[in-house]
């Protein structure tokens, strides 16, 4: 049997494969943070696409907390009720679990569509708004200053991670992902290039890591105990002086004994400055290194695009599962392709039954869905 298709399990979620839809931004929601009609199409042929797992898009716990003015929120009840509506759609039609990752974009947010522009919007600019950071260094010389946290303003970040988690839940999310890689606000708070704070929250690696631990507990206990919660991490910065791999792996062994779900392993993001030696299975080191120090499962992501690529990883037990981003949006069946490539029987929509080319025998058989029946 390939391991890429066998069952995995985060805390009390059983996945029926190890392939997961990595969170990628859209930057397709409407004015009030809310879905809209690519959202539902999107999530559907995620929901057909054979994967384990969908974990949607960073979704932002407060407005000021949106990369852009077209990302996704859940600080209100509104923006739940829509996604509940469309889960309850994906739910007829395919039994994947769907997961969310939440987010603040810290001093990275108040963007236009980067399609449109590579950098901030103007100050002047009417969708424009004041970026936050945990402490005023920009990430770009060309940036506004972000505005740096005082302790009660933290405490309203934690608050509303909680919040927004607790939403999650209400709108039939089986997951949550909490996101503290790629440069955003929890990430700002653990490196010393971008947090240079005297406080409690700055300077030491403990004091540096007490926002994402806080976040993660917040979290953790707002939620059912049988909704897994895990988080997502940049393991380096890619910059002398930044944060590191060794700090990543405490920090892996804090979030464990505090109930984390799995690691999933990404890096870079915080500084303009990064160096990063791009290539296949180029970040799969750090899920390795940190794969050996935790229990929990780890999940490797970067450049992995290949059927025997993502086996060999688990193979060599360099990782537990593998996340798909860019490969899946250009190929949105990949995980049918990839069985056929293994030669693995992989369970598909009945609608679909038919469409198994003639060359492969037994390569499909039918998931139960509500729509069956």
């Amino acid at each position: 049997m390939a391991l890429l298709f066998e069952p995995i399990q985060f805390d009390q979620l059983q996945l029926s494969n190890r392939i997961i839809i990595a969170p990628m931004c859209q930057y397709s929601a409407t004015e009030q943070g809310e879905i809209d009609y690519w959202h539902e199409q999107q999530w559907g042929s995620y929901a057909l696409s054979g994967a384990g797992l969908c974990i949607v898009e960073a979704t932002a716990v407060q407005p000021e907390g949106r990369i852009s003015y077209a990302d996704l929120g859940l600080w209100n009840d509104q923006q739940r009720d829509k996604m509940a509506a469309l889960l309850r759609k994906i739910q007829k039609i395919s039994p994947m679990p769907f997961a969310i990752q939440l987010a603040h974009a810290g001093r990275k947010a108040s963007q236009d569509k980067p399609w449109l522009s590579a950098e901030q919007l103007a100050s002047n600019d009417p969708r424009a708004w004041q970026t936050l950071s945990a402490s005023a260094l920009k990430f770009a010389e060309q940036d506004h200053c972000p505005h740096a946290l005082n302790e009660a303003e933290i405490a309203g970040v934690v608050k509303d991670f909680a919040d927004a988690a607790q939403r999650a839940v209400e709108a039939g999310f089986k997951l949550i992902e909490i996101h503290a890689a790629h440069g955003y606000l929890i990430h700002q708070f653990l490196s010393p290039l971008s947090n240079i704070r005297e406080d409690r929250y700055g300077g030491s690696l403990e004091n540096r890591m007490r926002l994402c631990l806080q976040v993660f507990a917040a979290v953790r206990q707002r939620v059912p105990q049988h909704i897994a919660v895990g988080i997502r991490i940049s393991a380096q910065d890619w910059v002398a002086g930044g944060w590191s791999v060794d700090e990543s792996i405490v920090l892996s062994k804090h979030l464990a004994a505090l109930g984390a779900a799995y690691i999933h392993v990404s890096s870079a993001g915080l500084s303009a400055q990064q160096q990063i030696d791009v290539g296949p299975n180029y970040q799969v080191p750090f899920a390795a290194a940190i794969k050996k120090q935790v229990a929990i499962p780890v999940i490797a992501v970067g450049l992995i695009d290949d059927p025997q690529q993502a086996e060999q990883i688990l193979t060599q037990q360099q990782a537990d599962a593998i996340a798909i981003a860019r490969g899946i949006l250009y190929d949105p069946r990949w995980p049918w392709h990839a069985a056929a490539a293994l030669r693995h029987e992989i369970a598909i929509a009945p609608q679909y039954l038919r469409s198994q080319p003639r060359h492969y025998k037994a390569l499909f058989q039918a998931f139960a869905t509500k729509s069956q029946t």
